[in-house]
């Protein structure tokens, strides 16, 4: 074969196994490409004979009907190989965007930060349904709790552990996630999440998910709010992403956000978003919330220096 998709569950040592056997029996032109969802391909790739024709085929659930692949090369991946990849994911019907290696790499790195502030919100007694109208009404295709549920909690709160490690505590998760786990709660594939399920199918909000998590008193916090801590959070770790070279230009950014994860397709992306508030605004908005709610809302500084000079960040 040309090309082989690795799609095992997110351990580095069992998917470095599978990549040496792989490589025991195929010929020497064969691509090994990895689905992992946040660790790095350089890790994977350590240990491997043809580091050079490793590389990250990031496909999004449900594969069949997200659009987004997100190819990931390291400084080892061979050019033909990522022409290969990008080309095979066009022939899917794909729109590919090609990143660079490193935790999470794009789209799962940019949205880490907005679903630990989901946790946050919950803790503070916000409700389930609140969370998810808001950003429904603001454009997400679903609502970040839904979501949860969708991918797995337990999904979730593993990538959020590796995320914290990579980034420290400004990534680090809430405790809610591991209350959810400890009650077995993994959502959707389980039955037991966020929401009821009955043969599958979403039902309503299991109100005793609160004492789980241990709120005890509820607040209401007006949608506009809500919007604004969780969409800013998406924008300022996009920022950061192409400040690390992550992203080969705000225009990836824009796409991988739009069909990787359903950013409102009204505000053209996150990028395109920030030209539109203007950076002085996004900046004083996240400054204020860093005040109010510590440090994981300091803005990026590549955000701060479009904010100082006026530069957009889309032509």
């Amino acid at each position: 074969v040309d090309l082989i998709i690795e799609a095992v569950f997110e351990d580095l040592e069992l998917k470095r196994n599978i990549l040496a056997e792989v490589e025991n029996v195929v010929s020497p032109e064969t691509i090994f490409a990895s689905n992992t969802s946040s660790l790095p391909i350089a890790d994977l790739a350590a240990n491997a004979a043809h580091p050079e024709r490793v590389i990250g085929m990031h496909y999004f659930s449900p594969v069949e009907k997200m659009p987004l692949l997100e190819i990931i090369v390291t400084d080892d991946t061979a050019d033909w190989v990522t022409a290969t990849c990008v080309a095979f994911g066009k022939k899917q019907g794909k729109t590919v965007i090609v990143v660079k290696d490193g935790t999470g790499f794009y789209v799962n790195r940019a949205i880490s930060p907005y679903m630990n502030e989901v946790g946050f919100l919950l803790a503070e007694g916000v409700t389930v349904e609140a969370i998810d109208k808001a950003m429904v009404q603001w454009g997400f295709p679903v609502g970040p709790i839904t979501l949860i549920d969708e991918v797995g909690i337990d999904v979730i709160a593993k990538v959020g552990k590796i995320m914290q490690q990579a980034f420290g505590d400004r990534l680090e998760p809430p405790a809610g996630f591991e209350k959810l786990l400890a009650d077995d709660r993994k959502g959707r594939k389980n039955g037991r999440g966020f929401y009821k399920y009955e043969d599958g199918k979403k039902g309503d909000v299991d109100g005793s998910v609160y004492a789980v998590l241990g709120v005890a008193k509820r607040q209401t916090m007006d949608s506009a709010t809500i919007q604004e801590r969780l969409g800013l959070h998406i924008i300022n770790e996009a920022a950061r992403c192409l400040e690390d070279g992550i992203l080969r230009s705000a225009r990836d950014g824009d796409i991988g956000a739009f069909y990787g994860v359903g950013f409102p397709p009204f505000t053209g992306g996150p990028f395109s978003l920030v030209d539109s508030m203007g950076a002085k605004n996004v900046v004083a908005k996240l400054e204020a919330l860093a005040e109010e709610h510590g440090p994981r809302y300091t803005p990026a500084p590549i955000l701060v220096e479009h904010a100082d000079s006026g530069e957009r960040f889309r032509s």
